[in-house]
């Protein structure tokens, strides 16, 4: 249960949970920006008709191509808007790549290619909805909902979360906050494991750069980082020391090679070989500027770099695989292989260990 407390004179004043008035204002606001949920999506679709005389509320699009499903609760039953988001599913997967981009572009009223290309960087992939996902956005669910929902993603592999909206109201004042039912990035990898190959022991990392985040700083002072909110930030908690990383330029490509040499640390607190990080003469002084509160700040995870390369000369090729998270597993073979070869990396045969050429 989230709380909110307003601090008015030094004192903290509860705020008090209330429903929102008018529910249309969610799909609205969420239509004009998906990252409300978490996502880094575009939306290409609302009130989509199925073949089956529904309408979806609204449905996006992420980096890779997959759909998804976003369903409000309304004045459904939790039951019910269960089982028609599941019921939604059934439809979606059955959309080729031609009737997508109809769909899309009819929504979009441009073409889907330049939609896509504006709103992630990057070329779209040329099959589109080889997954997809389900977000079901309430105020609260029923037990027995939270159960139905938790046991099709934890035993079956679905990808299905809830993202709960909560309003709040304190002196005349009003705020809203999003929580998820389950972790999203442990949903998605769990439905990925059930269609994906096995994973090739890589990590990709995104490097976020632009705004506050310097590549020359990521060189030079030997991290990795991402922040402004937990969803973004608490991904660097998936890697370890030892873990190798590819790291990606959204737009470019793959940028560097590194194997971790320390675990996730609030930027403020992160010591490089001449100090602490924000002692430093950065690049990009703007980083500073996300060394509080803790739920916003900039975290970093120490690596060794094996390989870089300027992002300008970035690695990719077409239909190289690219993802909205900030960290994921490397499953891709095609994508693996290449990266091998072009940072000059290679298996010893003796003991399955993977290392550079050379330094």
């Amino acid at each position: 249960m989230t709380s909110l407390y307003a601090i008015s004179d030094g004192k903290l004043r509860p705020a008090v949970r209330r429903a929102l008035s008018n529910e249309k204002l969610i799909e609205d606001w969420v239509e004009a920006d998906p990252s409300l949920l978490g996502l880094d999506a575009m939306i290409i679709g609302r009130q989509v008709p199925t073949d089956h005389g529904k309408f979806i509320d609204l449905l996006a699009m992420d980096a890779t191509g997959g759909l998804i499903i976003i369903e409000l609760k309304k004045d459904r039953t939790p039951r019910e808007i269960v089982a028609q988001v599941l019921d939604y599913a059934s439809w979606v997967r059955t959309l080729t790549t031609p009737e997508i981009y109809e769909r899309a572009e009819k929504y979009l009223g441009s073409r889907l290619v330049t939609a896509f290309r504006e709103k992630f960087g990057d070329g779209i992939p040329e099959r589109l909805n080889a997954s997809h996902s389900m977000l079901i956005v309430a105020s609260e669910l029923d037990a027995a909902s939270r159960r139905i929902v938790e046991y099709l993603s934890e035993e079956h592999g679905l990808a299905i979360n809830t993202v709960f909206f909560n309003v709040f109201e304190a002196d005349g004042r009003e705020w809203l906050t999003t929580d998820f039912l389950l972790d999203q990035g442990e949903v998605v990898d769990r439905s990925e494991r059930k269609v994906r190959a096995p994973w090739s022991g890589y990590y990709f990392v995104n490097a976020g750069l632009g705004d506050h985040r310097s590549w020359e700083d990521m060189k030079r002072y030997s991290f990795i980082s991402a922040g402004g909110g937990e969803f973004y930030s608490k991904r660097l908690q998936q890697l370890s020391v030892g873990d190798e990383v590819f790291v990606y330029d959204k737009g470019n490509g793959y940028i560097g090679y590194a194997a971790v040499t320390s675990e996730v640390v609030p930027a403020v607190e992160f010591v490089t070989q001449d100090g602490p990080l924000f002692d430093q003469p950065l690049a990009e002084p703007r980083m500073k500027r996300l060394e509080g509160p803790p739920e916003e700040a900039e975290y970093v995870v120490g690596v060794e770099w094996r390989r870089t390369v300027d992002p300008s000369n970035a690695k990719r090729f077409k239909g190289a695989f690219a993802n909205q998270n900030i960290v994921c597993k490397l499953r891709d073979e095609a994508t693996v292989d290449f990266l091998l070869s072009e940072f000059n990396v290679e298996k010893n045969k003796d003991t399955s260990v993977l290392s550079a050429k050379g330094e």
